[in-house]
């Protein structure tokens, strides 16, 4: 019985997932930053991130969006501030550009997704923490929010 209720809860979250039908653009007023966030899935806050901004999660807890601004007063490259986090070992995605960087990895079963956008001053960051297991169904979702991150 045990199973069938945890498999029925995977595949509620899977089937959310996919939907993904309500998206609302949330913005952070300090810094400019704004990401459509899809609340239908998102649908709890979570906390605050360093610096601005907000996270979220899913009803269950196992997937969070991290939707952050921090100043970059050092007016560091991406590739200087990817540098100065110290990211994990075994990337397996990694583009740095002139003015964002894109990082992913998994580590214990949950992929982590990570983009960082550079303007005037702030660096304007989406992170998305979500099961391996559904790399598939998150895929489109992941893209949208990292495709609409926006900085001012």
């Amino acid at each position: 019985m045990k199973t069938i209720i945890v498999a029925a809860v995977a595949l509620s979250a899977t089937l959310s997932v996919a939907r993904a039908d309500s998206w609302t653009s949330y913005r952070i007023p300090e810094s400019g930053t704004s990401v459509d966030v899809p609340v239908s899935v998102f649908t709890e806050t979570a906390g605050k991130p360093d610096g601005y901004g907000q996270q979220f999660r899913t009803s269950d807890g196992r997937a969070d969006l991290t939707v952050q601004a921090v100043a970059n007063r050092q007016g560091l490259s991406p590739a200087e501030f990817l540098a100065r986090k110290n990211p994990p070992s075994g990337i397996i995605y990694k583009r740095i550009a002139p003015d964002f960087f894109v990082v992913s990895s998994i580590k214990r079963g949950t992929i982590w997704y990570d983009r960082c956008n550079f303007s005037r001053g702030y660096v304007h960051c989406v992170l998305v923490n979500y099961p391996a297991a559904e790399k598939r169904q998150w895929d489109r979702l992941v893209t949208r929010i990292s495709h609409s991150l926006r900085g001012g």
